[in-house]
C-alpha cells in the first residue's frame, strides 16, 4: 500500500500529508508539497491543515453532547432555541432537520446554484466573519428552499444555525466549546479555529493554482475564522485521535455515538447522511464513516472502515487530490 500511495503522491505532485492506520499495527505516514512555497517549507506529520467542511462532524457532536447532557432535544424546533427572527421560514424546523441537510431552509451558499465559493467576498468582505452570527445577513431574510424532512440538500447555514444553538444553550463561543470538550478531551492539542491574520505555527497556507501555472494563497478566499460550517485547522495525527475518541465512546456515550452514526437519510447510490458525517452502506452493513471538505486551497478526506477497523487520514493544502488517495486505500482494501 504504501508504495502505491508514494508513486500517486510524485504522480499527482499531492500537496499534503496521508496516515493510515489498522488495528493490527498497519502505520503508513507520508508528507510531501510545501506548507509554504515561498520559503521552501516542507508539508510534515504535524503541520496544521484547513479541513474546510470536514468539521460540520465536530458541530454535530457539539450538539449531541448537549442533547446527552439533557439540555438539547433533536426534535426541538429551531425558533425555540435561539433568539433570531427569520421572517419566511418555516416553523417547524427541527434541530435534526439542520443536522441532516433537510431543513428546506436556504443556503448563503447554494451549492446546487454556484460553484465560486470566493464570489460571495465581493459583496460581504470575508475579513467580518469571525463568528456564526456573522453569516446571518446573508441567508436570514431569503425565502425557504423547501418543506423542512422533504429531501436532502446540503446546507452550509444550517451548521451555522447549529452553532447558534450551541452558543445558547453552553454558554460559550462555539470554537472555545469545541476546544474544550471535543479537541481536548480526543487529544487534538495541536487543532483550533485559527484567524488567518493569527496563524500560529507550523499552519500550511492553502494554495489555488492558476491554468498560466501562477499561484495565489487562499488568504482573501474563506472566512477569516472557521466555524460551525467549516474551517477549522488540524494536523493529520489528531484525525486519527479524534476517531479513536468517536468510536471509542470518550466524546459520546455509546447510544449517542450510534445516534450520530445512524445513516438517516439517502442521497444517491450507496450514500447516506447521518449527524455531521457521510456514511457508506452496502447491503451487507456499513462499510465506511467519512468526513470531507473542500475551499479553494483545501482539500480533505477522512474516514473509518469499521470491517477493517482502518482509519484513514489525507490533509492537502490546495483545491484537490485527497480523493484520488482514498481510492487506492479502497482498491487496496477492497482485493
Amino acid at each position: 500500500m504504501k508504495n502505491k500511495l508514494v508513486e500517486l503522491q510524485k504522480r499527482n505532485n499531492f500537496s499534503g500529508t496521508i496516515i493510515v492506520k489498522d488495528s493490527n499495527g498497519m502505520n503508513v505516514e507520508l508528507s510531501s508539497g510545501y506548507a509554504n512555497r515561498s520559503d521552501k517549507l516542507k508539508n510534515k506529520q504535524n503541520t496544521r491543515y484547513g479541513i474546510a467542511s470536514g468539521c460540520k462532524l465536530f458541530t454535530a457532536i457539539a450538539i449531541s453532547q448537549l442533547v446527552q447532557a439533557g439540555k438539547l432535544s433533536f426534535e426541538e424546533n429551531l425558533e425555540n432555541t435561539i433568539d433570531v427572527v427569520f421572517p419566511h421560514w418555516d416553523d417547524s424546523i427541527t434541530i435534526h432537520h439542520l443536522l441532516t441537510h433537510t431543513s428546506g431552509i436556504p443556503d448563503y451558499f447554494d451549492e446546487e446554484v454556484l460553484d465560486d465559493f470566493e464570489a460571495l467576498w465581493k459583496e460581504t468582505p470575508m475579513y467580518i466573519l469571525r463568528r456564526p452570527a456573522d453569516f446571518l445577513p446573508l441567508f436570514q431574510d431569503k425565502p425557504m428552499k423547501g418543506k423542512p424532512g422533504e429531501r436532502f440538500h446540503y446546507n452550509n447555514a444550517g451548521y451555522i444555525l447549529l452553532g447558534l444553538v450551541v452558543e445558547k444553550v453552553s454558554g460559550q463561543q462555539f470554537t472555545d466549546y469545541v476546544h474544550e470538550h471535543i479537541f481536548q478531551r480526543a487529544g487534538m492539542l495541536n487543532s483550533g479555529y485559527f484567524s488567518f491574520d493569527a496563524l500560529p505555527a507550523r499552519t500550511a497556507f492553502g494554495y489555488i493554482d492558476e491554468v498560466d501555472g501562477s499561484w495565489r494563497t487562499n488568504l482573501y478566499s474563506l472566512p477569516i475564522r472557521g466555524g460551525s460550517d467549516g474551517g477549522a485547522f488540524v494536523t493529520a495525527p489528531d484525525m486519527i485521535r479524534f476517531w479513536h475518541a468517536l468510536i471509542h465512546h470518550e466524546l459520546l456515550d455509546e447510544s449517542f455515538t450510534k445516534k450520530l452514526l445512524t445513516p438517516f437519510v439517502h442521497e444517491e447510490d450507496s450514500t447516506y447522511y447521518g449527524y455531521g458525517i457521510w456514511i457508506a452502506k452496502e447491503p451487507e452493513g456499513i462499510v465506511k464513516y467519512h468526513m470531507m471538505g473542500y475551499d479553494p486551497g483545501v482539500n480533505f478526506h477522512s474516514a473509518y472502515y469499521p470491517t477493517h477497523e482502518i482509519t484513514f487520514v489525507a490533509c492537502s493544502n490546495v483545491s484537490s487530490g485527497a480523493y484520488k488517495v482514498m481510492e487506492v486505500l479502497e482498491e487496496v482494501i477492497n482485493n
